[in-house]
């Protein structure tokens, strides 16, 4: 793989990182939200990320081209039932159901996307230098 492909393998993790990050911020700022309804209750989403692979046309070998977004699920964990009669939002039993986040698992992603993002800007950093070696070997 020529050291201009790892800039878009990389470049592409990054954006998949940064919209891992994105969903999690999503999912915190929802976390205590509640509505009169299950099914009107925020639920918990996630991206899932598969790699693009490289034809192996031209007589090079196949290999990673980078991250795609195949799917976002939504977290199947049912929603709290919190019993609040004098909520504006209550049914007619009193209840109002709360958001599915879980709010350490939600931090505990954020800390790997985070690092999974600084790791590429690292992988980034070091090709360029790299290059910049190699552009210097031929002064």
């Amino acid at each position: 793989m020529s050291l201009f492909k790892v800039f878009e393998t990389a470049g592409s993790a990054m954006t998949a990182q940064s919209l891992r990050l994105n969903m999690t911020a999503s999912n915190l700022a929802n976390a205590e939200t509640v509505s009169g309804t299950p099914e009107g209750a925020y639920r918990a989403k996630q991206p899932v990320f598969a790699a693009l692979m490289r034809d192996a046309g031209g007589g090079l070998p196949a290999g990673p081209r980078g991250v795609q977004v195949q799917d976002v699920l939504e977290s199947q964990a049912p929603n709290k039932a919190l019993h609040m009669p004098s909520h504006p939002e209550a049914d007619e039993n009193g209840y109002v159901y709360r958001s599915n986040v879980n709010t350490v698992e939600e931090m505990v992603n954020m800390i790997s996307a985070s690092r999974s993002y600084q790791n590429n800007v690292e992988v980034m950093s070091t090709s360029r230098d790299l290059l910049l070696q190699t552009l210097q070997l031929g002064q």
